[in-house]
């Protein structure tokens, strides 16, 4: 490093001070960065707090001098391991962004099927070709995660607001409530009481319980809410003749992952 060098590719005393943010996709669908883009005369706001260096879906420009990263898409590959440690390095700061970095989501329908099959089924006389591990992860099983902005998207509000935190120097957070309480705010029937059965009461609450809202239940697709309240859930599958176990079989579509790890918590129960 040379005298009077930063570190970060930028001298003391210049006049942009902005932090510089760099956005990058794994496996995954990108549709979280897409909902960024969809701020549309927003981003210009945003760039007026944070340097947008790298964000292949956005620019063609690249750099390796970034501050904090935004990281969409599971781990699939070998490749995909070296690629986030290298980001890491980089990386004063990383942010899972959405379901599938932040817990593997639906990525991980694959986990507990034979993924040979599997390979099959979806690419046929290229199967062989495929080099992607049979299970899939989130990223923080490679490197470490400093914050996550969970959803299958993510919410562009619940962004700005991580965003804005960080510039100002705070924590982002996010919503530590199950989607039953939002539902209550909202005035929602339940799915329950509509015949339907829901993950709302153990899913982490903040989307504005969209999808309940719109005539349909919740997917679980926030992820778990910390210490979920499992008797008061259990007591409700009860009252409508379900399981648990019935329910997390159903609505296996984003927590494949998280139900591997809490088996292994348990010591092999699922």
């Amino acid at each position: 490093m040379s005298d009077g060098d930063s570190g970060n590719g930028r001298q003391p005393g210049d006049a942009d001070e902005r932090p510089r943010v760099a956005f990058f996709d794994f496996t995954g669908c990108e549709g979280d960065q897409l909902q960024v883009l969809n701020l549309e005369d927003r981003l210009l706001d945003l760039v007026e707090v944070v340097e947008i260096v790298s964000f292949r879906e956005a620019m063609t420009e690249h750099s390796e001098d970034y501050e904090i990263a935004f990281i969409e898409g599971g781990v699939a590959t070998a490749h995909d391991e070296r690629r986030l440690t290298r980001i890491r390095t980089h990386a004063d700061t990383v942010i899972a962004l959405g379901s599938c970095a932040s817990f593997a989501g639906i990525n991980a329908l694959r986990n507990d099927q034979d993924f040979e099959r599997v390979k099959e089924r979806v690419y046929g006389e290229d199967a062989h070709r495929i080099s992607s591990y049979p299970v899939a992860r989130p990223i923080d099983d490679v490197i470490d995660v400093d914050y996550e902005i969970p959803g299958c998207p993510i919410d562009r509000e619940e962004f700005v607001q991580a965003v804005t935190a960080l510039v100002n120097g705070a924590e982002p957070t996010i919503p530590n409530y199950p989607v039953c309480l939002q539902c209550k705010f909202e005035e929602n029937l339940c799915a329950f009481e509509r015949g339907e059965t829901c993950l709302g009461p153990i899913t982490r609450g903040g989307c504005g319980a969209t999808c309940v809202s719109e005539g349909t239940h919740c997917w679980g697709c926030r992820g778990m809410v910390e210490d979920p309240n499992e008797d008061a859930y259990t007591a409700v599958l009860e009252a409508h003749g379900l399981t648990t176990e019935e329910i997390l079989d159903e609505y296996q579509l984003y927590w494949g992952f998280e139900r591997e790890q809490r088996a292994v918590a348990d010591g092999g129960e699922s």
